[in-house]
C-alpha cells in the first residue's frame, strides 16, 4: 500500500487499515502531510493512531498543500516500496475487487497488464448532508448510497489507477497512466468516502490558497471542482441532491459489488472525457 494521508479523523484510518488489511495488504508505506491550519494536538493525535494501528509512518511533512505534493510524496514513497505491485489509495478511498486480491494481480500478470483500474463510487448519507459518522456504526450504515458525483458534478475524473507495477509512471492523482490503459472489463469499485462532515471547509480553504497563490497549482481544475460542489450544495440548502438521476445514487455496500457494475463501470470509463481541464481529486 502507498498512500498520502492528510488531516483525517483517527477512526477512518482506522476503518481503512482494517479494509485493506481484509483483501491482504501486509505493508502499508504512509506518508503524512498537514497544512498549516492543522493544530499540533490533530498531527499527535493522527500518528499516534497509526502507532497503535501497527504502522510506522515513512515521513511526515508540513506546510503548503501545492498541487504537486501528494505526487512528490506518493513518488518517493513507491521509490522506497521497491519491485513488485503497488496498491495506491487515498484514505478516504476504499478499493472493492470482483475477486481476491491475489488473483486479481495474477490475472493482470497472466494477461499482460502493467496497471490495475478502477472507478469512483461516491458515497452519501442518505439525506444527502455532510454528516459525521460514528464508528461503530461503519461507514455503510453512514453513507449508504453510492452514486457518481466526480464526474457528473464536479466535472472531475472518476477513473483510477488502483495498482501499478513498480516501474509504471502514475499521473497527478492517481487517474491515470501515461504508458498503460487497464483492462475496462476488470475494474474495481473506488467507494469514496469524501463527503463527510468538515468537507466544505476543506474545499473553500483549497479555493482559497489556490486562488491567492499560497498554494501552487498546475491548472484551476481543483479549485472549479470545489466550487463546483460548494455551489451545489448552496442551491440544496447544505446538502447534496441524492435525488438527482445523473448521480445514480442508489443502497450500495462494501460486502458486495455494486448491480452490474462491471457494465457500469467500463461504460463510464471508456467514454469520459476531461471537459475543460482533468483535476485531481
Amino acid at each position: 500500500m502507498i498512500a498520502v494521508v492528510g488531516p483525517v479523523e483517527p477512526p477512518l484510518l482506522a476503518a481503512w487499515v482494517r479494509h485493506y488489511r481484509c483483501l491482504g495488504v501486509e505493508r502499508f508505506l504512509i506518508a503524512f502531510h498537514f497544512p498549516d491550519h492543522v493544530s499540533d494536538v490533530r498531527r499527535h493525535e493522527l500518528q499516534a493512531a497509526a502507532r497503535e494501528l501497527g504502522i510506522i509512518p515513512s515521513g511526515t511533512s508540513t506546510g503548503p498543500w501545492h498541487e504537486h505534493t501528494n505526487t512528490e510524496l506518493r513518488d518517493s514513497l513507491r521509490h522506497r516500496a521497491g519491485p513488485g505491485w503497488h496498491l495506491l489509495a487515498d484514505v478516504d478511498e476504499f478499493q472493492q475487487y470482483p475477486a481476491p486480491l491475489g488473483e486479481v494481480i495474477t490475472q493482470a500478470d497472466e494477461s499482460g497488464h502493467h496497471v490495475v483500474g478502477g472507478l469512483m463510487l461516491d458515497r452519501v448519507a442518505g439525506s444527502g448532508r455532510l454528516t459525521t459518522w460514528h464508528p461503530e456504526g461503519g461507514l455503510d450504515t453512514a453513507y449508504p448510497l453510492g452514486g457518481h458525483l466526480t464526474h457528473r458534478l464536479l466535472r472531475g475524473d472518476p477513473r483510477k489507477i488502483v495498482l501499478a507495477r513498480h516501474n509504471v509512471a502514475v499521473a497527478s492523482g492517481n487517474h491515470r497512466s501515461p504508458s498503460h490503459r487497464p483492462d475496462a472489463d476488470r475494474l474495481c469499485a473506488v467507494h469514496h468516502f469524501k463527503w463527510r462532515s468538515g468537507i466544505l471547509d476543506d474545499l473553500r480553504r483549497r479555493i482559497q490558497h489556490f486562488s491567492s497563490g499560497t498554494w501552487e497549482e498546475h491548472t484551476p481544475a481543483v479549485r472549479d471542482e470545489a466550487g463546483r460542489l460548494l455551489a451545489h450544495v448552496g442551491r440544496h440548502g447544505g446538502t447534496i441532491n441524492v435525488s438527482d438521476p445523473r448521480f445514480a445514487f442508489r443502497r450500495v455496500s462494501l460486502d458486495r459489488m455494486p448491480f452490474d457494475w462491471p457494465a457500469e463501470a467500463r461504460s463510464i470509463y471508456t467514454t469520459w472525457r476531461p471537459q475543460a481541464h482533468s483535476g485531481q481529486d
